[in-house]
């Protein structure tokens, strides 16, 4: 492995599904799964152990739901540890309650179980490089959350809807750095859930041209990863 590599741990209950992932990340050059286990609470106590760079955490564990494993891991983190490790939820659900909860822990990334082989190694590797990456099959659930609340949240169902549109300084800047068309091509693929791959493909990119994209975007918004973007997107009236 490489020194840069991602170390990866896995939390998962089901056996085989548990080996699956592993024999997969571990035939990646970059990622490097440094530990596994198939309890909430082992999970919990390997997370505080190891440190990952990204976890990728089942929501249905046995004695400790993934939910209160993530809430229990970022609440005893400081502010350095809590940046470093990233937390990427995969699991057969996607029902609003259980997405928007996850993401309220303090998930940074949400994949379904049954997601294509390429999507999960760009949900690592976005995740693992501080952006949220939200499966494509349940990005409406967020966004939807997001069209039906236009102010600050009262509610503590999710972190995403708390994001507000852009302050007065942020719109002097994206007056002076204005997006260009191609970029408002990209957020409105961004907003409608598309993954990096399906927007090269839909506008006929190279993924490394999407990702700059990508980033002009992040960048032009203020935005902290590609959920943020989108939300403030919305929230704005970039997108409708």
């Amino acid at each position: 492995m490489s020194l840069d590599s991602i170390r990866i741990v896995i939390v998962e209950d089901h056996t085989l599904t548990r080996m699956g992932l592993l024999g997969v990340l571990e035939e990646q050059d970059n990622i490097e799964v440094v530990g596994e286990a198939a309890t909430g609470r082992d999970g919990l106590k390997l997370l505080q152990k190891t440190q990952p760079d990204v976890a990728i955490v089942d929501i249905g564990l046995p004695d400790l739901d993934g939910i209160e494993l993530v809430q229990q891991f970022k609440q005893g983190q400081s502010e350095e540890a809590k940046a470093k490790t990233k937390i990427l939820i995969l699991t057969m659900h996607h029902q609003d309650v259980e997405v928007l909860a996850a993401f309220a822990a303090g998930a940074d990334s949400y994949c379904v179980k049954d997601a294509e082989l390429e999507q999960l190694i760009e949900a690592v590797n976005t995740t693992a490089e501080g952006h949220s990456w939200i499966d494509p099959a349940i990005a409406s659930i967020v966004l939807k959350q997001v069209r039906q609340t236009p102010n600050v949240s009262e509610q503590s169902t999710s972190e995403v809807v708390t994001i507000q549109g852009l302050d007065p300084e942020q719109v002097k800047l994206l007056q002076t750095y204005p997006l260009t068309e191609r970029e408002l091509e990209v957020l409105e693929l961004i907003v409608g859930g598309h993954s990096n791959t399906a927007i090269a493909e839909s506008l006929f990119l190279s993924i490394g041209t999407v990702k700059t994209h990508v980033r002009n975007i992040l960048s032009k918004l203020c935005a902290c990863d590609r959920t943020e973007a989108a939300v403030r997107a919305l929230r704005s009236g970039l997108v409708k």
